[in-house]
């Protein structure tokens, strides 16, 4: 992958695409003060980098029948890595689960999950989490109320912007 040095106008064209990955490139153009053909070259070049890693639709989840948000932490069994790349592994193929994080501290993966209703929370966990032969303990926090989400990455703290 190419490295790539953003400077005020890449940081300008990304925090507009944060805003609204649907712009047409004349859109983006014109809030970013660029003609479109340069336009549309440093987006190729953001998009080639990978710095734009992908286009994607968010959805509410409470439309959906997604009402139930939780975080799960689990900690591994210690003993040796085998069981490591199984459970990575299993959490690419459930799809309650939207991200997975390594971690520090007394935990070793964050689970972001969506569930329908505690039914659907319960049998994931009784059915599959549990049943993986790494997890030792399992402890889940529940989402009350969404105080803030955003997908935009924080590009006012860069210089430049």
């Amino acid at each position: 992958m190419p490295s790539l040095t953003l400077d005020k106008t890449d940081l300008r064209i990304l925090a507009e695409l944060q805003l609204d990955g649907r712009l047409t490139n004349v859109e983006l153009a014109e809030r970013v003060a660029l003609s479109p053909s340069p336009c549309l070259r440093r987006l190729k070049q953001l998009e080639e980098s990978g710095v734009i890693r992908q286009y994607v639709a968010l959805l509410d989840p409470a439309h959906i029948g997604l009402g139930l948000q939780a975080w799960v932490r689990v900690t591994l069994e210690k003993r040796g890595n085998m069981h490591l790349q199984s459970f990575i592994e299993a959490v690419q193929n459930w799809p309650e689960v939207i991200n997975c994080f390594a971690m520090t501290g007394e935990m070793d993966y964050l689970l972001q999950v969506y569930f329908e209703d505690m039914e659907h929370f319960s049998r994931f966990v009784m059915d599959e989490l549990l049943q993986h032969p790494g997890v030792e303990d399992v402890k889940s926090s529940f989402v009350l109320k969404e105080i803030k989400r955003t997908t935009a990455l924080p590009l006012g703290q860069m210089r430049g912007i």
